[in-house]
């Protein structure tokens, strides 16, 4: 059976399942090259057949998650989504009743589904699935928290569990506790959308001139650099609390932004941030012990936007009621594909085998592709042997390398496959990638990809699992944190990729040849794109941003290149 995912909002994109296995999934961004795309994914449908070789008329179901209100009002007025994604991303300005219609898209977003806008929402899809030809298949749509909650579930793989999912909203929710057992979810609390910590993080985002649904990571990075303030004394903590599983608010979400923003003018930005990411922490961890209180299981599944905030989920983990904790590693809403196609597979009576031990599930690209593009750039074309051997040289150097290597990855985070590596004990090369290569602000740490053996000795609160994608955040152990000095966060800890050792390929090879150079196998690892772009798909994108970079090296394919000027330097010289 052929089960077609797709999320047609926030960050939209597409996955196959067949015979109830991943096939491929990819987000729109990285086809459009729009940051957060929010039109139809109508290139990820076409890439997902491509890589399946499947015509349209062999995709047996379309799942398509969401049907509340707003999103079915977005579906049928297209030009609303575009014009709030042009003002959310600076690339417009905002008209005169900006306040106004800022207040009527968070109250519309509250109101919960009915049978009506259901009927309207498969209406509207109608013509963008004829344009893909996919008219003839079933066509599902799967709740909001729903697909959230299926993706979770069956990817952690330790059923039975308490699955819990936090976003801003869906489908007129904000939160949900499930059971999972026997292949089955059934819903023991949910929080309406008018109490939403993800919009609460919005507003606070947005408060501090940042990007509401993209820079909430800013904010926590943010807060660790603030004086502490003791809970006693934090003003917004009494507006949120958690009974049986639900959210209670002081005021809806439609109604925060002002008394927010007479909070903030009382404290400095960081001192702001850290107010809200207690909040946060606080009411996550209260909304986890009531789904382990509320189903009687102490292995948790989380998905959902707010499960990005890697300290709420450290904290979730180290509760002593917590036997263990899997994040769905593409938890926010551009994971929904992924979550729709497995609720509708698994309706269907399809045996669901959610296997994401590895993320390359994306485009790749042959050796020739490769070689072409470089050509194309005017760059040698030569293949080099040992290519980790080379590569570790290089960053031993203390030089910068960009590195393209088989299929993209899915998800937010760089993985090996579309990355931008450097030593991991070298601050000073952490902040020229920050300001100069990745020019976003100074205070956002990056992460250490390093072999699965090494954690043990590297991470003083490691406690194993599964989650491997860089989805959790570990205290760094006190005798190696000279040694992973610029990917570690100024509290001490640092949010890491696992690659098991046995695993195959060049990657696994770099941090082996990295372990013999530096004592430890860990490089730091961020993503290959320039600050508010998409990460890089193609070999032509790779080679763009390469040469608008400033990286010393590009490690393509079985290829090295290297930039003229910083043959044999022994650092990066962005100047």
């Amino acid at each position: 059976m052929n089960v077609l995912g797709i999320w047609d909002g926030h960050d939209s994109g597409a996955a196959l399942l067949q015979e109830g296995r991943l096939r491929f999934a990819v987000n729109e961004e990285r086809l459009t090259r729009r940051k957060l795309e929010v039109r139809f994914p109508t290139r990820s449908v076409d890439a997902c057949l491509t890589d399946a070789g499947l015509t349209a008329g062999q995709v047996d179901v379309v799942a398509i998650s969401t049907f509340d209100p707003a999103k079915t009002i977005g579906r049928w007025w297209r030009g609303s989504k575009e014009r709030y994604y042009a003002v959310r991303r600076r690339q417009a300005r905002p008209g005169p009743l900006s306040e106004l219609t800022r207040g009527l898209k968070y109250r519309t977003t509250e109101w919960p589904p009915g049978p009506g806008f259901k009927t309207l929402s498969r209406l509207a899809l109608r013509q963008p699935l004829a344009r893909q030809g996919l008219s003839r298949a079933d066509l599902r749509l799967v709740g909001h928290h729903e697909a959230h909650a299926a993706a979770a579930a069956w990817a952690a793989d330790f059923a039975p569990c308490a699955v819990l999912t936090i976003d801003g909203v869906g489908d007129g929710l904000s939160s949900t506790i499930s059971i999972f057992r026997d292949g089955r979810l059934e819903r023991v609390a949910a929080s309406t959308a008018r109490s939403s910590l993800g919009v609460f993080f919005e507003h606070v985002t947005s408060l501090l001139n940042m990007r509401e649904l993209e820079d909430e990571g800013k904010v926590m990075a943010l807060a660790d650099y603030a004086a502490p303030i003791a809970d006693q004394d934090n003003p917004l903590l009494s507006w949120m609390r958690v009974r049986d599983g639900v959210i209670e608010t002081r005021r809806a979400g439609h109604g925060l932004r002002g008394a927010l923003g007479r909070i903030q003018w009382r404290y400095p930005n960081e001192q702001f941030a850290y107010l809200a990411q207690r909040v946060v922490e606080h009411t996550c961890v209260a909304l986890a012990r009531d789904a382990v209180r509320l189903t009687g299981l102490s292995r948790l599944a989380l998905a959902g936007g707010v499960m990005s905030n890697i300290r709420a989920t450290r904290r979730i983990r180290l509760m002593p009621e917590v036997k263990e904790v899997y994040v769905f590693p593409h938890m926010g809403d551009g994971g929904l594909a992924v979550g729709a196609a497995v609720v509708a597979a698994s309706a269907a009576g399809e045996p669901i085998d959610l296997d994401l031990a590895r993320l390359d599930l994306g485009p790749g690209f042959s050796t020739a592709a490769v070689a072409a593009a470089l050509r194309a750039a005017g760059f040698p074309v030569d293949p080099v042997d040992g290519l980790a051997s080379r590569v570790a040289d290089a960053l031993a150097d203390g030089r910068i390398v960009m590195w393209f290597q088989g299929r993209m990855e899915y998800g937010p985070r760089a993985l090996g496959n579309r990355s931008v590596l450097a030593r991991p004990d070298r601050p000073d090369l952490r902040d020229r990638l920050n300001i100069v290569l990745k020019r976003r602000v100074w205070y956002q740490p990056f992460c250490p990809s390093m072999l699965e053996s090494e954690a043990g000795r590297l991470l003083a609160d490691w406690t194993g699992g599964r989650n491997h994608h860089m989805t959790m955040a570990y205290e760094v152990s006190a005798c190696f944190r000279h040694r992973l000095a610029g990917v570690m966060s100024v509290d001490g800890t640092c949010r890491p990729q696992l690659v098991p050792d046995e695993e195959p390929g060049e990657f696994a090879e770099l941090l082996r040849e990295a372990r013999a150079r530096w004592s430890v196998g860990a490089v730091l690892n961020t993503s290959f794109n320039i600050h508010g772009e998409p990460i890089v798909c193609s070999p032509e994108e790779a080679i763009d941003v390469f040469l608008r970079s400033g990286a010393d090296a590009l490690a393509i394919g079985p290829f090295f290149v290297e930039r003229p000027a910083a043959v044999g330097a022994a650092h990066v010289d962005f100047a």
